[in-house]
């Protein structure tokens, strides 16, 4: 279960934390209208992000029996991954432009978030196979693994809009950097599991 928890936990915060057109928006409806507008842009996640879940991992159960193509499905979450590290390593911090407009902020948020190619590149290649690998062990660890991604995922979103509320000197500032580069290399450190993987099922 610690495995699977750990997995939840690491990309939940990366997914979180990293910015990107979603966390541009909290930013942006936080300091415009205030925290509340951008916690409701937080929890768009949960909104769009499920009907991939639920699609993806239906794809990818029926391609169980095909070693070789879930094999190429694990070294390209292993990629993509690998890119996420690079990315969270590389932050210097981060300044959304604030543009004006009506707060909308849940609906905004779930557009934003469906327009993004990275929930879809993320659950295809290593949301839905991690959640299917924990399923043929146990229900259980699946529902763990989704469980802690999104609460470290909104979570932690909805603590930046807090943050962003207060001040916005955190996120151009050391502890921010910092937090990045550590969960880049728990990323990177994910990425070389999925190679391993996938290498293997490509024997």
């Amino acid at each position: 279960m610690i495995s699977f928890l750990s997995a939840g936990v690491i990309l939940g915060l990366s997914a979180g934390l990293s910015p990107g057109p979603l966390l541009a928006l909290i930013i942006s409806q936080t300091i415009k209208h205030g925290t509340r507008e951008g916690a409701k842009v937080a929890i768009a996640p949960l909104i769009t992000d499920f009907p991939i879940i639920i699609l993806s991992t239906f794809v990818l159960a029926r391609l169980s029996g095909y070693q070789s193509i879930l094999g190429l499905v694990s070294i390209t979450g292993g990629l993509f991954l690998s890119y996420l590290s690079y990315e969270s390593i590389r932050t210097v911090g981060f300044k959304a432009t604030i543009v004006e407009a009506e707060p909308q902020s849940l609906s905004r948020g779930a557009i934003v978030n469906a327009l993004s190619p990275h929930p879809y590149l993320f659950w295809i290649t290593v949301g839905a196979p991690t959640i299917l690998k924990g399923w043929t062990e146990s229900p259980f660890l699946a529902v763990v693994f989704v469980a802690s991604f999104f609460g470290c995922l909104v979570g932690s979103k909805v603590v930046l809009a807090v943050l962003a509320g207060k001040s916005r000197r955190f996120l151009m500032g050391k502890s921010y950097i910092y937090i990045m580069r550590i969960l880049g290399l728990a990323l990177f450190a994910f990425a070389l599991v999925l190679f391993r993987d996938g290498l293997s099922l490509l024997k």
